[in-house]
């Protein structure tokens, strides 16, 4: 009976010891290539408009989470409605300008946040870019509906503390890294995935890119 006993013990053992093996297997395994998935773009987009509301607040106050719509102190004291304009501005034409297949539209962009870090999240603890704006497609010949109203909430992480004057000296300063996060937001939502051949083509010069 206590034999029994015993091999029922020492099999549950292996089997624990077998799991934690592969556990820790699976967690120290390297980082593989991503996954690709082959896009192109859906629409020819021949006008970005960017609108942001002077209805929205801004607050320049330095607390770690300062309560507003508009929070930004990447660019010197001045009209924060202007400086978050001119990011979208920059970053959705550099994607217009990558957009130039299909129907021709003009793309209409209210901006509903821009909560960015003040002066103590950034030299602290970091935070996220949080950016939400409604984005509606017509056609630029007839001004018909192409793609309904709809709010995108697209957010992304900021730095703080050490890394934040990192990325600074790399010159991945918040403004570039915004207006580079806007243009990847509007190709994402303007592009379509591909198959075939074309898409074959499109991942191998991924590929060889990276």
């Amino acid at each position: 009976m206590k034999l029994r006993l015993y091999t029922m013990i020492a099999v549950a053992a292996l089997g624990l010891s077998a799991c934690a093996n592969t556990d820790i297997a699976t967690r120290n395994a390297p980082i593989t290539a991503p996954v690709i998935t082959p896009k192109v773009a859906a629409y020819n987009v021949k006008e970005v408009r960017v609108t942001v509301p002077q209805t929205l607040r801004v607050s320049e106050a330095n607390l770690y989470y300062p309560v507003a719509d508009i929070v930004w102190r990447g660019d010197a004291y001045g009209d924060r409605y202007q400086q978050v304009k001119s990011m979208f501005d920059e970053g959705m034409g550099r994607a217009a300008a990558q957009l130039k297949q299909g129907q021709e539209v003009i793309v209409d962009v209210t901006v509903r946040r821009f909560h960015s870090l003040s002066e103590k999240a950034r030299f602290t603890i970091g935070g996220t870019h949080s950016i939400r704006f409604d984005m509606t497609v017509l056609d630029a010949k007839t001004g018909a509906v192409v793609l309904p109203t709809r709010e995108i909430s697209s957010d992304l992480v900021a730095f703080g503390g050490n890394r934040a004057m990192e990325a600074e000296r790399k010159g991945q300063t918040q403004r570039v890294r915004v207006i580079n996060h806007l243009t990847n937001v509007l190709l994402k939502e303007l592009s379509t995935p591909i198959s075939g051949p074309v898409a074959d083509a499109a991942v191998a010069r991924r590929l060889n890119a990276i």
